[in-house]
């Protein structure tokens, strides 16, 4: 199996619970009440364990809520380095209304971190040995990181040969792009970002991802789209493939799902297709799982063949 590190800038400790009506001014009375670790690279990690591979989790941790974020994946049996920074983790909240089947997800904003600090992530990364096959860089950055930062991790990952997985947007995103980097998954929104319009069809984004792809600044684009499944773009290829049917319980770490789920079939050795459609499975299996859960395996694995089955290519257009 191929080694793995996630690389989460932006953590958190995800607090999700259950009440039949959000209302102001009244007191509510919460259950259901669990604690889960987050952050795009750490949900990825979580979602790989859960698929039975291995990863080793690297993110900033401060204060009394970093050391219950490292005991929330200790208990997970994840594979971690949480590197010292001077301010607390933060805590995100998501609340599901019981009465309206409604989901209220607060996010906190990211802890501030030091020059000193988020250097630390680079220099625990020349410090692997051997270097890993992947590197998955996911989230948003916090203050204090510059909008360059996964441009640095691209750069030291051709340099060391890894292959780079960027799941980000906007000006982190771009960045990342104009150094050259493996896989990127954006959503469509996030897509959008990268064309400086709107898109109005479906030639826009092939134009656009051609672009990308030719210019060596990626080599696979994985547009996510929700229910609607995914765009999957690589030099030679367009296309569509649906995401099966689900009861959607909870949109949260569906998109890292989809990255766990493609990151680990390619560090069994498979296929990018096979990759590409394990992650799509992973990610509708995420959506079944209420509040901060993330995807379950049985789930994935039954939703993976079922696309196999019905993989019919709705647009597969050559370049």
């Amino acid at each position: 199996m191929k080694s793995v590190v996630t690389i989460t800038m932006n953590p958190s400790i995800d607090q999700s619970c259950q009440t039949p009506f959000v209302t102001d001014e009244k007191k509510l009375r919460c259950k259901e009440v669990r604690f889960d670790p987050g952050g795009g690279g750490i949900n990825v990690s979580r979602a790989i364990k859960i698929f039975g591979g291995k990863s080793i989790a690297i993110y900033p941790s401060g204060g009394y809520t970093g050391a219950l974020l490292k005991e929330l994946l200790n208990e997970k049996g994840i594979d971690q380095i949480p590197l010292t920074v001077s301010e607390p983790t933060r805590i995100n909240v998501s609340v599901f209304e019981t009465n309206s089947e409604k989901q209220y997800r607060f996010n906190m904003p990211g802890i501030l971190l030091q020059d000193q600090e988020w250097k630390q992530v680079i220099q625990q990364l020349e410090q692997c040995n051997p270097y890993p096959d992947f590197i998955v860089a996911s989230g948003s950055l916090p203050p204090g990181v510059p909008k360059d930062f996964y441009k640095t991790l691209a750069r030291f990952s051709h340099k060391n040969g890894c292959k780079l997985i960027v799941d980000s947007s906007h000006e982190p995103l771009q960045e990342a792009l104009h150094e050259g980097i493996f896989l990127m998954k954006p959503n469509l929104k996030e897509f959008m970002f990268l064309t400086d319009k709107e898109i109005e069809d479906e030639s826009q984004i092939i134009r656009k991802a051609q672009e990308i792809i030719k210019n060596q600044q990626c080599e696979v684009i994985v547009i996510s789209l929700g229910a609607a499944g995914a765009y999957y773009i690589t030099s030679e290829t367009f296309t569509h493939i649906p995401s099966p049917l689900v009861p959607l319980s909870s949109r949260v770490g569906a998109g890292d799902c989809m990255v766990a789920g493609i990151t680990y079939q390619l560090s069994l050795g498979n296929s990018i297709d096979q990759a590409i459609f394990y992650g799509i499975a992973a990610g509708a299996a995420a959506a079944m799982t209420p509040g901060t859960e993330l995807c379950k395996k049985e789930d994935t694995e039954r939703l993976y063949h079922l696309i196999l089955k019905k993989r019919i290519k709705l647009h597969d257009c050559h370049f």
